[in-house]
């Protein structure tokens, strides 16, 4: 008797569970068509940083890898690949955010998530579909960003196991900034505008260890570099594909996604149930 009556209070959660989730895949399935059915944003997330890539490579790369520690001058470009891959990895997954906060802002603008709010949906899981379908999204790019960087003289040096980490923490990176951009986009007054605040987490890989060491920027800029969330999420990729010192890059790395997941889904949570009613 003990044991039905445990099984009977907990069904009611475990339906509502099963709800949240069918809800999701649904809202999942429905991104992915509207990502099939409009290329243009998936499009620039994977050219805008394949094109930073081969210039920063073939144009500054002799340079800038000639001046890297421990660099054999004569191959400075082959050495400035290595360094400045896992930067634009990173990159390609902060640009994903645009995507995603024009998406969203536009189910807002149009009425669309206010009639989902009418519906048996839950509400989580509307958010969740946006959420899911941009990691998607950026995962994709990352994989074909990757691709051309194998094509021009990217070796890394990871195992199996490295591999595995690298990509595990590259797609808990791509859930956290999924649901950041999610927050950005509701909070956007139009569609138009919202890409604009998401153009925040562009501008940080430039300001970190992604194309530079920190220890060459000015002092008062080493700081933010260094503590900010994308200087450990690039030298903990770094360190998995090429061997580097890892340190605490991974837990902060872990730290940083947990942190940018509960501040993203937060906000995003508290937009939707202000603004969704109007």
């Amino acid at each position: 008797m003990t044991t039905i009556a445990a099984k009977r209070r907990t069904a009611p959660g475990t339906r509502q569970q099963a709800h949240v989730i069918a809800d999701a895949v649904t809202m999942l399935r429905r991104n992915l068509l509207h990502m099939l059915r409009y290329p243009g944003l998936s499009v620039f997330t994977i050219v805008g940083p394949v094109v930073l890539l081969l210039f920063f490579v073939f144009v500054f790369g002799g340079t800038l890898g000639a001046g890297l520690p421990g660099a054999d001058p004569a191959g400075g470009r082959e050495a400035y690949v290595a360094y400045v891959m896992p930067g634009i990895l990173l990159l390609t997954i902060a640009g994903s955010a645009g995507g995603i906060a024009t998406t969203v802002s536009m189910d807002m603008t149009e009425g669309i998530t206010a009639r989902f709010r009418t519906m048996a949906i839950s509400r989580a899981a509307v958010l969740a579909g946006h959420v899911l379908g941009n990691t998607i999204q950026a995962i994709i790019a990352v994989v074909l960003v990757l691709g051309v960087g194998l094509l021009i003289g990217f070796r890394p040096t990871a195992g199996f196991v490295e591999w595995i980490s690298a990509a595990g923490l590259i797609v808990l990176i791509a859930y956290a900034i999924s649901w950041l951009g999610v927050a950005m986009g509701m909070q956007a007054k139009s569609a138009e505008t919202a890409s604009n605040l998401p153009l925040v987490l562009t501008f940080l890989p430039f300001l970190s260890s992604g194309f530079v060491p920190t220890e060459s920027m000015p002092e008062w800029l080493q700081w933010f570099a260094q503590y900010q969330p994308f200087t450990p999420f690039i030298e903990a990729i770094r360190g998995l594909l090429l061997g580097t010192p890892l340190g605490w890059s991974p837990v902060l790395a872990i730290g940083w996604c947990v942190v940018i997941v509960v501040a993203g889904y937060a906000w995003s949570m508290a937009i939707y149930e202000r603004k969704s009613v109007r």
